[in-house]
């Protein structure tokens, strides 16, 4: 009897214990610890893996990237990713981390909209202005839907009604997130509206590509193709002009170190970004084949090719990661220990007419791409 005691209680054992690593990804993230309810939409966390190894994880829950698994030079697999280890975190702790933003991405001057002579007031919370959809934009939201596809692919979508932080019309937008077999992600952002409105979505991960948040990026090589950029005021808003790189700290069109010039403070742009926090002109008009940007660390020998069909590429050196978050695996997040590449339309442009439009109509459909492609530099 004992003996049959002992075999039961082993095979129990054995199943519990395989049932509790299939809760684990290969990042080492607990699905269950992404499921939960909010506002009545349930979360979780959704993976792809690829034939090559590298791994993403995502949560419906922002829509956001939270884990990137993909190998250094030396075949090691890093996370390249800041992010949290459960949904709680995410719930309590304000950040953009890997989110889906929208409605718009970027800032809008003094959260003022004009439509078809009609102004509108959004809500203001970044230094009088509206930054990334208000305080309750969709990187706070869950996307509703969730169609997992197959393993290499994920898309999420959000139902956000009329007047969701002020925003006209109904909108349903879909982002979908395609992990291919060359280690790239690939996402494609996608909304319709039953109003004329405004839509600039982007995705907001924050890079660390010597899979070490302890490290941090001013080390990291990086590229941007563009000749000019839109210079902002002292509250980081847009000033309407479009200056040239050169000659500025703010030229990599020759692949140099982040931390080169950042902290050269007598450039003016530097002193009112604390950092870079701009948005580059690109050289590429839009097209999918070129090259927008690239990020690599010395370290893992990691580098992120970016491309775009969107105008502009926001790069962002966590100016203002403070050294009071604490994220994956326990590690304290310190200033400039992530790198933002957000494809965009310029911000402000609802009332910057001379710049690309991103009024959506109605029977319209707006779309965009952002990939992200990881490679291994030897």
């Amino acid at each position: 009897m004992k003996k049959k005691l002992l075999s039961f209680s082993f095979i129990m054992l054995v199943i519990f214990g395989c049932k509790s690593n299939d809760e684990k990804t290969l990042s080492g993230l607990d699905k269950t610890k992404f499921q939960t309810v909010v506002n009545g939409d349930s979360t979780n966390l959704y993976v792809l893996k690829n034939a090559a190894g590298a791994e993403v994880c995502l949560t419906n829950y922002g829509g956001r990237i939270v884990s990137v698994l993909v190998p250094d030079k030396t075949g090691k697999m890093q996370d390249v990713v800041l992010g949290f280890d459960s949904i709680s975190d995410y719930i309590n702790v304000p950040s953009d981390f890997g989110a889906t933003i929208g409605r718009y991405a970027n800032r809008i001057n003094q959260g003022r909209i004009i439509i078809d002579g009609d102004t509108i007031q959004l809500p203001k919370n970044n230094f009088g202005h509206c930054l990334h959809g208000g305080p309750r934009g969709w990187q706070y939201q869950v996307f509703q839907k969730v169609n997992q596809i197959d393993a290499t692919t994920v898309e999420m979508i959000r139902f956000s009604p009329d007047g969701d932080q002020n925003f006209p019309g109904n909108v349903t937008a879909k982002v979908t997130f395609k992990l291919t077999e060359d280690n790239a992600i690939d996402i494609s952002f996608e909304a319709t509206t039953d109003q004329k409105t405004v839509i600039n979505m982007c995705n907001h991960s924050y890079f660390n590509l010597s899979g070490d948040a302890n490290n941090l990026i001013t080390d990291n090589l990086l590229y941007v193709n563009a000749d000019r950029y839109t210079p902002v005021d002292r509250t980081y808003m847009t000033t309407g002009a479009i200056d040239s790189v050169n000659n500025t700290p703010m030229d990599f069109r020759t692949t140099k170190p982040i931390g080169q010039d950042i902290d050269k403070f007598d450039f003016q742009q530097l002193k009112f970004g604390n950092g870079y926090d701009h948005n580059w002109v690109l050289n590429t008009a839009g097209d999918l084949t070129k090259l927008a940007a690239k990020v690599s660390s010395p370290v893992t020998g990691i580098g992120l090719e970016v491309y775009t069909n969107e105008p502009g590429i926001q790069v962002y050196s966590g100016n203002f990661l403070d050294g009071k978050v604490k994220g994956k695996k326990g590690i304290v997040y310190k200033k400039r220990s992530g790198v933002c590449l957000e494809t965009q339309h310029y911000p402000d442009s609802p009332n910057k007419p001379d710049w690309p439009s991103v009024i959506l109509e109605p029977g319209k459909v707006y779309n965009s791409r952002c990939i992200y492609k990881f490679v291994v530099e030897k």
